[in-house]
């Protein structure tokens, strides 16, 4: 990549970033088109090449400043002292939702990534596959889960629950007035109803 992309004014920069996450969200790396890239960014081809080099090293950047972004913002988004699942999940959501008002598309690209099948974006990405689930395996950590009534399994819990924020998110981004503060309030809904059915009926606040 040309390290020149970062001397472009901020809003070219994210432009030209938000225009290749939806287009590579939506589609998946192999049936993403440049050509519909640099339409929805406003660009020539030539200057996204010049920058990027090939539709590779584009998706292999928005990769990398994907994952060192999301890992920016989840950690000083979550207190260290949160010890209530569901309060930790909620402070997940609500860096997500800070990240969604700069990047609408970012954690599809990324939920998007984890279903890649095509062998060189694959091949270019591995190094960092580990890097966010790391993160949010040291924050799970301090989850109080002795909270949880005894027959709720933490694993199909967890699973659960990001379906639901995954449903949902692809849901409201497809309106055409997405907005992300009402996504975080209905994932919000959701998590506190399942907090009460989750938890000991001792322990519900």
């Amino acid at each position: 990549m040309n390290e020149k992309f970062f001397d472009l004014k901020k809003e070219k920069q994210d432009r030209m970033i938000n225009a290749s996450l939806k287009i590579f969200a939506l589609n998946g790396y192999k049936h993403a088109s440049t050509d519909d890239i640099v339409t929805e960014a406003g660009i020539s081809k030539g200057l996204l090449f010049h920058y990027f080099g090939s539709k590779l090293g584009l998706y292999t950047f928005l990769y990398d400043y994907s994952v060192k972004f999301m890992k920016l913002e989840l950690t000083r988004g979550v207190d260290e002292k949160t010890v209530d699942y569901f309060e930790i999940r909620k402070q997940i959501e609500l860096a997500k939702l800070q990240i969604l008002k700069n990047y609408p598309y970012m954690q599809q690209f990324l939920d998007r990534s984890t279903s890649e099948n095509v062998k060189e974006a694959l091949l270019a990405t591995e190094d960092l596959r580990n890097v966010l689930p790391d993160v949010y395996a040291d924050i799970f950590r301090r989850a109080d889960r002795s909270l949880f009534a005894e027959n709720v399994d933490p694993g199909k819990l967890n699973t659960m629950l990001e379906y639901t924020v995954k449903g949902l998110m692809a849901e409201q981004s497809e309106k055409l007035s997405f907005n992300p503060d009402l996504l975080y309030e209905e994932i919000s809904d959701y998590l506190m109803m399942m907090k009460k059915l989750v938890y000991h009926k001792s322990n519900k606040n």
